[in-house]
């Protein structure tokens, strides 16, 4: 098998043992904290949240392809389940399907809270693909999962989250960073990820954030040389450089001025980690927009070529990138499509065009991630706790037959990994 994480250097390929009949036995769930929920957000991330109570069943086709069609890897869904939070497991396989994981759900070790997180990187993959980490945001935790030969899970560690209500983590090798987005402990704080799974705090790694500002996304670029991190409530950009020690120095003038309402999904090029592509979700019903950034050494942010690219949509919110740099994808939740760009190796945005979501119109669709060979793309399709599937041939989507596929009963998806060939 082949992980890929897009935080712990987009497009780099880790091999590991082949898939085994055995199951690791799920570990004792930690207990969780109670934890109140911060006021409800704005309307897009309620929109983006909300699931229905009715779940698909899975397609007769997906249940067909399964049989002919091998397991290359695995799909993970951090289901952000009210009380005891869950992680959605499925098998992937190679004709892009889905079948849901024996096992699956999977307990996270903390609470989620059941409603849209509005945000991007709730759940990553860390140490060669070894372990998953997941925010708890009802319980103010973060979970560390083991994954398991057969793509089982089990729970490793759980901690709290040096804030209130984590919705977004980003991994770099061993070093990990949290955004807080609760009024009352909104930061960004720094972790340890030990080879054992387990996470220490890094001293004096905390920056306290305005209670304003409803982080959206924390993320590293492919060498860890670099932090950003989109403030939605407030439509700013935190730009930071990484210490050797793990700590972060603003860039000067961070925070930085968005181009557009609620800078929301945030993305740095696999290819030329001194690019960082954010969308801008809040402009209005039809007026979605993408950003493109040139990262200088020192974290300053600049616009590239004619930044901001209209999308001619409605809420662009979750960013993805080809992993050879080349093409750009962002969900935009409002309108129930997809739109694709292609980037210059300057990086410059072209819009080529915007691909239906099929189910119930595809309004309320969140997170999207790519197979590591780059051939399929998966969507969260929050509004019918569903996962679509889409071949990419270059910046083309189309929708596989077998899509979608449901997610376990309560899930209000938020952060999906994609692990395989």
């Amino acid at each position: 098998m082949i992980f890929v994480s897009r935080h712990s250097g987009a497009g780099r390929r880790f091999a590991v043992p082949g898939t085994s009949v055995w199951r690791v036995a799920a570990g004792k769930q930690a207990a969780a904290v109670a934890r109140g929920r911060t006021p409800a957000r704005l309307a897009l991330g309620l929109l983006a949240g909300a699931a229905v109570a009715t779940t698909l069943a899975v397609p007769g086709s997906a249940l067909a392809s399964a049989s002919s069609s091998p397991v290359v890897g695995h799909v993970y869904v951090n289901d952000n389940t009210a009380g005891t939070n869950t992680i959605g497991a499925f098998d992937r396989h190679a004709d892009g399907s889905l079948t849901p994981l024996a096992g699956s759900p999977f307990a996270a070790g903390g609470a989620g809270t059941g409603t849209g997180l509005a945000s991007q990187g709730a759940l990553q993959v860390a140490r060669h693909g070894r372990f998953l980490i997941a925010v708890d945001a009802g319980s103010s935790q973060v979970s560390v999962l083991r994954i398991g030969y057969d793509g089982s899970l089990s729970v490793v560690s759980v901690v709290w989250s040096g804030g209130d209500e984590p919705v977004s983590v980003a991994v770099h090798h061993g070093l990990v960073y949290v955004a807080n987005a609760g009024a009352g402990a909104a930061n960004f704080t720094g972790f340890r990820l030990g080879w054992s799974g387990q996470l220490y705090p890094v001293p004096g790694s905390t920056v306290a954030l305005p209670a304003s500002s409803q982080p959206g996304d924390v993320l590293f670029n492919r060498d860890g040389s670099k932090l950003a991190g989109t403030l939605v409530g407030t439509s700013q950009i935190d730009s930071f450089t990484v210490g050797w020690n793990g700590l972060l120095t603003a860039a000067p003038g961070s925070p930085f001025a968005a181009q557009g309402l609620g800078p929301f999904g945030s993305e740095f090029s696999p290819a030329s980690p001194g690019q960082l592509f954010v969308s801008n979700a809040h402009n209005g019903a039809g007026l979605g927009t993408v950003s493109a950034f040139a990262d200088a050494p020192d974290g300053t942010l600049s616009s590239i070529g004619n930044s901001p690219v209209a999308d001619d949509q409605t809420a662009p919110c979750w960013v993805e990138i080809s992993h050879n740099g080349r093409f750009l994808f962002t969900v935009n939740t409002g309108s129930g499509t997809i739109s694709s760009y292609s980037i210059t190796p300057d990086g410059a945005l072209t819009l080529l065009g915007s691909t239906a979501v099929s189910a119930s119109g595809g309004v309320g669709a969140v997170d999207a991630r790519l197979s590591p060979d780059g051939r399929y793309l998966y969507v969260d399709e929050s509004r019918i706790a569903a996962i679509g599937a889409f071949a990419v041939n270059g910046g083309q989507l189309t929708e596989l037959a077998s899509s979608p596929t449901s997610l376990p009963p309560g899930a209000t998806p938020a952060g999906m990994v994609v692990t395989g060939g």
